[in-house]
This record gives structure tokens, sequence and C-alpha cells, in this order.
């Protein structure tokens, strides 16, 4: 058992632990590094009592006297060459080649699955709100949705499905083992989430509804509002299409913008180049969208589109 550097007193032995109620009241755990000569209840109450007071407790053992600590913890480990198998069926992680620099890394790809997780859900969450509001201004003002049920089910593929692929397989970095864990009760969307997550989709939505109500005259293509839904090809649906391909490579930079959540990390490129399969689901999306738009044709309700219309 290991707490702060700045303990005056460290080493303890088991006379001092005597009660959970001790532990919790003694505040002996805040100094505490080493407790000496501890019975398996020693260390049953010493979890116990940690918990108690809300700390997130960790127990390493190989013994059968060591089941009790180890099933008590948060997260129990058990050596996998030396533990008995009492150990370890009492504990979670099994440490196969009984190294704990394995620890290590158990903690630091943890913290990077929680961190992908926050990643996929800031993502998510933008791409929800923006697609909500734009087939809510269309609907409301020009009566008809400028994205058809197709569409959507390809934008549903490129924001559910694929991105959580690409944003579950970002590596960890060693930055994750340096900041301090996570409380037990730590909120899954933390606020600066939120700042982020409410800035991209407003910046979002006014390209959206740029494109949607400005790109006809400076484009100089006729406008696809209100146009006879049972054509379902032709020139008259390159505006709907250029807005289509629009919020889908919103989507796409944006896969690369949630890769960093610290207001810190200002280079979303950093290590980008680092993780192959990103790359590849990123390119796959991106060729994808130009082969839906190119030759989706009726079936997608799209119009090819010029290098101009592109380059827009």
């Amino acid at each position: 058992f290991f707490f702060n550097d700045t303990a005056t007193t460290e080493i303890y032995t088991e006379q001092i632990v005597g009660s959970v109620r001790c532990v919790q009241e003694t505040g002996v755990v805040e100094p505490m590094k080493v407790l000496a000569r501890a019975t398996p209840n020693d260390k049953f109450l010493l979890v116990t009592g940690l918990k108690q007071a809300g700390e997130i407790v960790a127990v390493t053992g190989d013994g059968n006297n060591d089941a009790p600590a180890l099933k008590r913890a948060d997260v129990g480990i058990s050596m996998g060459i030396q533990g008995t198998e009492i150990a370890k069926e009492a504990s979670g992680i099994i440490l196969l080649d009984d190294n704990f620099n394995s620890i290590v890394s158990a903690v630091k790809w943890g913290r990077n699955i929680f961190d992908n997780i926050r990643k996929f859900i800031q993502f998510q969450i933008t791409a929800t709100i923006s697609a909500i509001v734009l087939t809510f201004v269309g609907c409301a003002f020009l009566e008809e949705s400028p994205l058809n049920p197709v569409q959507m089910l390809w934008l549903n593929l490129v924001i559910d499905t694929l991105a959580s692929l690409a944003l579950a397989t970002e590596p960890p970095c060693e930055k994750v083992l340096k900041r301090t864990p996570y409380k037990r009760d730590e909120y899954i969307i933390t606020k600066q989430m939120w700042f982020t997550i409410i800035s991209q989709a407003v910046y979002q939505i006014i390209i959206l509804i740029g494109v949607l109500y400005l790109a006809p005259s400076i484009l100089n293509i006729k406008s696809s509002v209100n146009t006879n839904p049972s054509i379902r090809e032709g020139p008259q649906w390159v505006h709907y299409t250029i807005l289509f391909n629009v919020f889908v490579l919103l989507q796409l930079f944006n896969q690369i913008n949630v890769r960093k959540l610290d207001r810190t990390e200002l280079n979303v490129f950093e290590n980008f180049f680092n993780n192959k399969w990103f790359l590849i689901i990123m390119g796959f999306e991106f060729i994808a969208q130009l082969i839906i738009v190119e030759f989706g044709g009726k079936f997608i309700r799209c119009s090819p589109l010029s290098l101009e219309e592109h380059t827009y």
C-alpha cells in the first residue's frame, strides 16, 4: 500500500490498524506507505476502510491469505505464475508474467479506453445536434428535409459505426500516466467537452445553413428547394448534393478534432500518422463519400459534382 510522497511517517505495523473505524477516523492512511507484518484481516480492514473513505483501492497478492483483500478491493491483481488458484479466482486481473510493469500497461490502456469513449461521445453528440438542427430548419422554413432518408442512413453509418471504429483504435500515449486518476463520481462528459460540443455544433450549423441558403447564388447553380421529389436525379439536385457532401466532410474533419480532449492540446495532428487504422477508416469514408456523390445517382438522389463544386 502506498500513498503520498511527502509523508513524515511512512512505515506502520499491524497494531495501528485495529478496525475499519480506526482507519477512517485516525487518518493514518494519508501518510502511510508501508504496512508491515500485516495479517490477512489487517489487509482486509485497511481496504474496507479506504473504500468507505471514498478511495479507489487496488490490491496485489499471490497467496490464499490475500484472497479476502483481493476480492474486497475495487481492482484485485494476482500473479499468474506464483499466485494460487484461490488468489486468481478472487482477483479481477491476473498478471500472466508476474511482471509489475504489466500493471502500468493496464492502467495506461484502461485510461486510454475511457478517453476513447469520451472522444466518440463528443463526436456523436456534435454530429447529432447538427443533423437535428439542419433537419428542423429545412422542415420548418423550407417545408422539406434537405437530407433524404438514404443520405441519413449513410450519415448514421459514418457517425455511429465507422467513427467509433476509428476513435476506438487510438493508441495510448505516455501523457495519460502523468495526470491524476479520475474520481469515482467523475462525469463522463466534462464542462470542457460540453464547450467543445456546443462550439463545434454551432460552427457546423452556420456552415450548413450558409450552404443551404447561399450556395445557389455563389456557385450560380439551381436551388434544390421545392424540387419535385419524383425526379430522382439531375442537375436540380446539385445544391442538395453539395450540402450532403459538406455535412459528411465536416464530420470527417471533426473526427480528427475530437482526438484531443484537453484544451491545452492544440495540435490535433499530433501522432496522427501513428495510427494506421484511423487513417485507413478515414480514407475509406472519404473515398466512399466521393463514390456515393459521383455514382449514387437516383438511388441516393445525388448529382455528380464538378471540381469547383467539390472545392467549394
